[in-house]
């Protein structure tokens, strides 16, 4: 199936796998290169050093097309940046709104950039900054999320911009993929659904309490850094939530500490990830403590299979989804009942 998105990245089917932080990495990239998809290796957790080991990684498992995450916001991102054109990659896909200077730098040395957005006016921005394509996630998709439904967000980008829009939120089959094409995008975008496959490095037991989801059991709460993010009602979001301020402080403190101890990162550095957060927007302290906290909050449970000590960011199809296919039988799936759905819609016509 060729669309403006395949076309553009040479990838041989119009799905994407999301850069999700500590899920992400390179075996699950791989897997979903190597089935035809593109795949967004998550980058905020590394290091430089592990970010160019992990990039040579992929390529070391697969000759396809793939991409890397990036978050605008950091520190280093020129860093990042750099690394990615050295090493190579054919796609940089950014959380946030990239600035204009990142964008051309990354289209001089042929890197097409994918920016995520929420709202038709930041699709317009980056669109007119140069942007190769964007990604417009509406509220029904995992992590920090917006109130738009997909299907209202959706239309209103493709109207905005000339350039190829990839959907995201609400999606996991063939079935959303017409859909989506249906409304003029070039292609689907899917996290949890990838979360959610045999290739996945998420423990088992992780996997078994996205898989027990029902609809009800996916939320949006600001109990964690202060914005609206979308994940699994769990231990440690009902605690926040009925935790007042101090004790809110005093739960961030004590995890901004182990996060500290486990990632090496300095005081000043969390306060200056957690203020980028915090800029324009009215959190308390202890939510900036949280929002830069949160890499180990979703490692908790992403990694070290700890549910009642952290937070699993889920998109609203967890509540759907029964089973953990391989990356390779997932899209292929997911193209056989795209091809079923649009031969029916041509028979009943």
């Amino acid at each position: 199936m060729e669309t403006a998105l395949t076309r553009l990245t040479g990838v041989r089917h119009p799905v994407v796998q999301t850069g999700m932080g500590w899920v992400a990495g390179p075996r699950l990239v791989s897997a979903t290169a190597n089935a035809g998809a593109l795949g967004i290796l998550a980058s905020a957790t590394m290091t430089l050093g592990q970010l160019r080991a992990a990039v040579r990684e992929v390529r070391s498992r697969t000759d396809a097309p793939f991409g890397v995450n990036l978050r605008a916001d950091a520190a280093d991102a020129g860093d990042r940046v750099r690394i990615l054109i050295e090493e190579g990659v054919r796609v940089a896909s950014f959380a946030l709104a990239p600035s204009r200077e990142l964008i051309g730098e990354l289209k001089e040395a042929g890197v097409i950039v994918m920016p995520t957005v929420g709202a038709r006016r930041h699709a317009e921005k980056v669109a007119g900054w140069g942007a190769d394509a964007v990604l417009v996630q509406g509220a029904e998709g995992g992590g920090h999320t917006g109130e738009v439904a997909t299907t209202v967000l959706l239309p209103q980008v493709v109207d905005a911009v000339d350039i190829p829009v990839v959907a995201a939120g609400g999606f996991f089959d063939g079935r959303g993929l017409v859909a989506a094409l249906a409304y003029g995008a070039a292609g689907v975008a899917m996290g949890t659904r990838f979360l959610l496959t045999s290739d996945s490095t998420v423990p088992e037991a992780v996997k078994a309490r996205y898989l027990a989801a029902t609809v009800r059991d996916v939320t949006v709460t600001r109990a964690v850094d202060g914005l609206p993010h979308r994940m699994l009602r769990t231990e440690l979001v009902e605690a926040l939530e009925r935790s007042g301020r101090v004790r809110g402080a005093l739960q961030a403190v004590r995890r901004a500490a182990g996060y500290r101890r486990l990632s090496g990162t300095s005081r000043r550095r969390m306060l200056q990830d957690g203020l980028a957060l915090r800029h324009g927007k009215d959190l308390t302290w202890s939510q900036v403590l949280l929002a830069a906290n949160t890499p180990m909050l979703l490692k908790a449970s992403m990694v070290d299979g700890r549910t009642d000590l952290g937070v699993m960011a889920s998109g609203q199809v967890a509540g759907v989804i029964d089973d953990l296919p391989s990356c390779a039988e997932l899209v292929e799936r997911i193209m056989k009942e795209a091809e079923d759905t649009l031969r029916r819609l041509t028979a009943s016509r």
